[in-house]
């Protein structure tokens, strides 16, 4: 007799593996497919013009007939900033709690795409069944309200993904359901995939409350007008922001479109509380005295855009840094975002605001569990199988270095990168990593006009770094009529190198005496002046060559 083919689930991360941002993962088992979250990731300073980058669907769109939902964990930005553009290629039911909902309305309102997503409300104690696969929940703690973790029930077992969490126990919202997550553990856990962006924190996190009362003795102690900074998601802790100007007789203006979703959503949820007239309008802030002001604006992570860089570089039409003001950035920079930051903070202290940040006052904490709050988790569910997610490597890596300690075997944990498949067999002692997908970032530019392909990146990068040189020649019957032009743009000084540029025209001319086609030509003029302009001055500008044929 033929042995029956062995059953097994595949594990599939797209997004968010050696990286903070662009979450994306799948759960496969037979011919059913479930996605977890739909992030973006928001691009460096060597990502010349880039808006965001998100996850590569190819392999989602061959296999969209097997897709079941994408269901969602949070929230914030790097679980479903990439929504909208997973739409567009192919469509998918969305699961997600209220809040998280709220949000992806309002982005898919944006992107015209409302009408036709289809999308699902999901609370804690759901349960989503399809053929082969059923989907589950558990809350979490994490510095926005709705948090879940999803588990994905197989036939041979289940596979959880924790989302976003910490361990607070004296939360601003519910507390997290450690006796579900324990009830969870003692059905059997298959597959654990967990957050490990605080791996490397020793301890516990502070709970959210603590930042409550700093807020609150920070709006007590300042005099003049308070700006606050911060995650417009951040749900709990705007409600913090609200409450402490409340309290110290302050009225509110918000400052940033995301912002002003943010709280009108908050607001209709009912997670934000506060009466009408805590919030002001742009008349009433000009006229307010400063000591009854409270601002709360985005752009804590130095974007050039938003209301913060705007307000400091004096660009805001309603606001600017004027004496007494206090500036708070209630957030850490997310890695990659160190310099923006810092240099926001300069400017800001240079147009005479006092800057508080996280590290003069306990003023943030994160959203992410410590490494005592990862063994917590480990412990509760007692994984077979563990695959640290959501982390640069050296943070996964830790991540393994704690699920040993929590007496899980080296042979049983997984450090993934984005595409690999790691396939759970029945009957296996040990998973595989059987293939991979595409998973090569998608950038996306002119907010969401096309993906732009590495060369264009690479040239923008040559362009920032070493400038320009552009070659335009005449010619009839291959013959160059006049001298050649030579055009620099972020190249060098033309004034003060009038020699090299000299040199450059007359290399060009010795080049064009013989009649060749005009592709040969370009190529070997580019490859001339690139050679001679790095032995001259070490530099690799980007040559353009432009010859036109009259006729």
């Amino acid at each position: 007799m033929k042995n029956e083919k062995k059953q097994s689930v595949k594990v599939i991360p797209l997004g968010g593996l050696s990286e903070i941002g662009k979450n994306m993962y799948l759960v496969e088992h037979e011919d059913e497919i479930i996605i977890i979250d739909a992030g973006i990731k928001f691009p460096d300073s060597e990502l010349f013009g880039i808006d965001y980058i998100i996850p590569n669907f190819s392999y989602l769109v061959a296999n969209a007939h097997k897709i079941k939902g994408l269901f969602i964990t949070h929230g914030h930005e790097d679980h479903i900033g990439g929504i909208p553009f997973l739409l567009k290629e192919i469509q998918v039911p969305i699961y997600a709690g209220k809040l998280a909902l709220g949000f992806i309305k309002s982005k898919l309102e944006e992107h015209h795409l409302l009408r036709e997503a289809t999308l699902h409300e999901i609370e804690q104690d759901d349960v989503i069944s399809f053929s082969s696969l059923s989907v589950s929940f558990f809350r979490t703690t994490h510095s926005i309200p709705d948090s879940l973790g999803i588990v994905v029930n197989t036939a041979l077992g289940n596979v959880v993904h924790t989302g976003d969490f910490k361990f607070d126990f004296t939360p601003i919202g519910p507390a997290p359901d450690l006796i579900r997550m324990g009830e969870i553990g003692r059905s059997g856990v298959l597959c654990l995939l967990s957050d490990s962006t605080n791996s490397e924190v020793p301890g516990f996190s502070m709970s959210e409350r603590h930042i409550g009362n700093t807020i609150l003795d920070v709006v007590k102690k300042q005099e003049g007008r308070i700006i606050f900074a911060t995650f417009a998601s951040n749900v709990y802790r705007l409600q913090q922001v609200i409450n402490a100007s409340v309290l110290t007789n302050r009225k509110v203006f918000i400052a940033g479109r995301s912002m002003e979703r943010a709280i009108t959503l908050g607001r209709e949820l009912g997670y934000i509380e506060a009466p009408d007239s805590t919030f002001i309008t742009e008349f009433e802030l000009r006229h307010l005295p400063a000591g009854e002001v409270t601002i709360l604006c985005t752009g804590s992570q130095g974007e050039p855009f938003a209301a913060l860089s705007r307000i400091a570089s004096g660009r805001h039409r309603h606001i600017q840094i004027i004496d007494g003001d206090t500036v708070v950035f209630s957030s850490s920079p997310i890695p990659g975002n160190g310099l923006s930051v810092n240099r926001l903070k300069n400017l800001l202290a240079k147009a005479g605001a006092e800057v508080i940040h996280h590290k003069l006052n306990d003023i943030h904490t994160s959203g992410h569990g410590a490494q005592e709050e990862l063994k917590l988790m480990l412990s509760l569910m007692k994984p077979r199988f563990f695959v640290p997610i959501h982390g640069e490597f050296r943070m996964q890596k830790m991540h393994q270095t704690l699920a040993l300690q929590c007496g899980i075997p080296e042979q049983n944990t997984y450090i993934l990168e984005n595409g690999d498949v790691l396939s759970i067999t029945e009957g296996a002692e040990v998973a595989a990593i059987t293939g991979r997908v595409p998973a090569a970032p998608v950038y996306i530019d002119g907010h969401g006009i096309g993906d732009i392909g590495r060369s264009v990146l690479n040239e923008r990068k040559v362009l920032a770094e070493h400038g320009m040189i552009s070659v335009f020649l005449l010619r009839k019957d291959k013959v160059v009529i006049g001298k050649p032009q030579i055009i620099s743009r972020g190249f060098v000084y033309v004034r003060q190198s009038e020699q090299l540029m000299d040199d450059i025209q007359s290399l060009v001319s010795s080049l064009v005496q013989e009649p060749i086609s005009r592709f040969d030509l370009e190529k070997k003029i580019r490859e001339a002046l690139s050679g001679f302009i790095y032995e001259q001055i070490k530099r690799n500008p980007l040559i353009i060559t432009k010859i036109i044929d009259l006729k």
